[in-house]
């Protein structure tokens, strides 16, 4: 996947993660995509509840060694 921008939140621990994907996804147009690269372990189940609560597509979430992976489809 190529994503429109990409936000590397490494060493950042929640809520950080999620309020840096918020504001790079109102920068967004509909249908684009977001990579945002974390090293939380909590940002996964915290994406998931972000994308159920905004309406966003989750399309993805995948671990690179000790980063994860999640990939938002802007509604």
């Amino acid at each position: 996947m190529q994503p429109d921008k990409e936000l590397d939140t490494s060493g950042l621990s929640c809520p950080l993660p999620i309020l840096k994907a918020k504001k790079a996804l109102a920068e967004l147009r509909s249908g684009q995509l977001l990579k945002v690269i974390a090293t939380d372990p909590s940002s996964t189940r915290d994406f998931q509840a972000f994308a159920r609560q905004t309406g966003h597509e989750l399309v993805a979430q995948d671990a690179e060694g000790e980063k994860l992976v999640h990939w938002l489809r802007r509604r």
